[in-house]
């Protein structure tokens, strides 16, 4: 059958060229993972905080190094892109930033971060964010991403308002949390 519209963004758009380092412009850097974050992705993930709005925890740093591996595998499929946030200065890590459900023939995919405990309340996710969106709309030409969060996590529903990310409603009983199931809010900008 044929098709009336053509893609928005051609297979191997990302893949065809490594995995940038995306600068904010304020001091910090979205960068491909290194074997080397491992301990401090280990320790983030140790936080109540971490636990509350994620859907799993780290046992070891071992088991982090198999992680690392997939989400640095994950740029060659471009079904996933996962960055280290790091301090431009001295490459510490602060927190992730990612594009999960991409999908090519449409132009969009899905914004996804979290911060490290010790970098909470400095803006590291809505620079992040900023940066990851501006990259993603101007280098490679999405055309639409959302961001989505628990109803009950009001510091990022605060990063996507921030980030220019417009509430488009409210999704019920839609993520089960450790907690039990929360209603997400869908966020999300058009290029």
């Amino acid at each position: 059958m044929p098709l009336l519209i053509s893609e928005v963004l051609a297979a191997g758009t990302l893949a065809k060229n490594p995995q940038p380092s995306i600068p904010t412009h304020d001091g910090l850097l979205l960068r491909p993972w290194k074997t080397e974050d491992a301990p401090a992705v280990h320790e983030a993930f140790q936080d109540p905080v971490m636990h509350r709005w994620h859907h799993f925890a780290t046992e070891s740093v071992e088991e982090v190094l198999g992680l690392i591996e997939e989400w640095r595998k994950a740029w060659e499929g471009e079904s996933n892109a996962y960055w280290a946030v790091a301090d431009e200065d001295t490459d510490r890590l602060l927190g992730r930033v990612a594009l999960r459900r991409i999908e090519p023939f449409e132009g969009a995919a899905e914004v996804a971060y979290w911060t490290a405990s010790a970098a909470r309340g400095q803006g590291v996710a809505s620079r992040a964010v900023t940066a990851l969106t501006r990259w993603a709309f101007e280098s490679i030409g999405f055309h639409r991403l959302e961001l989505t969060h628990s109803v009950r996590n009001e510091a990022s529903c605060r990063v996507a308002v921030k980030t220019g990310f417009a509430l488009e409603g409210t999704k019920r009983s839609a993520l089960l949390h450790p907690d039990g199931w929360h209603d997400m809010h869908l966020h999300a900008r058009v290029s």
